[in-house]
């Protein structure tokens, strides 16, 4: 059961930068798409960026997109997200996930990621 610890978030104002890390556990990170969720309160759950097993394709939520970048170093078992510009409505707690299908390269469904972090807190002051 692979099991994943995001770190990296805190207060940030408005046009500043984070970095989020994600480590995973066990030895078939590689193996599968990885994708950040983040949450507001009162919020669903929402997909914001994706990333394939290999690091070849991304996915980005429209809002986040010229400003987020997800990118994966599987020698290290940790997935990023570098977040620039950063707004008030990105005020979130930022999960990561694994797809549940290894060697998956398709179209993301928000509904196959599964094994959830405990989640990261950012927030942007305005």
């Amino acid at each position: 059961q692979v099991q994943l610890v995001e770190s990296g978030g805190r207060l940030v104002q408005a046009g500043g930068s984070l970095r989020l890390s994600c480590v995973a556990s066990g030895r078939t990170f590689s193996d599968y798409s990885m994708g950040w969720f983040r949450q507001a309160p009162g919020k669903e759950r929402t997909l914001v960026a994706g990333i394939t097993w290999t690091g070849g394709a991304t996915y980005y939520e429209d809002s986040v997109k010229g400003r987020f970048t997800i990118s994966r170093d599987n020698a290290k078992n940790t997935l990023y997200l570098q977040m620039n510009s950063l707004k008030p409505e990105d005020t979130a707690v930022y999960y990561c996930a694994k797809y549940r299908v290894a060697y998956y390269s398709g179209q993301f469904s928000p509904t196959e990621f599964g094994s959830w972090g405990q989640g990261t807190q950012v927030t942007v002051s305005s």
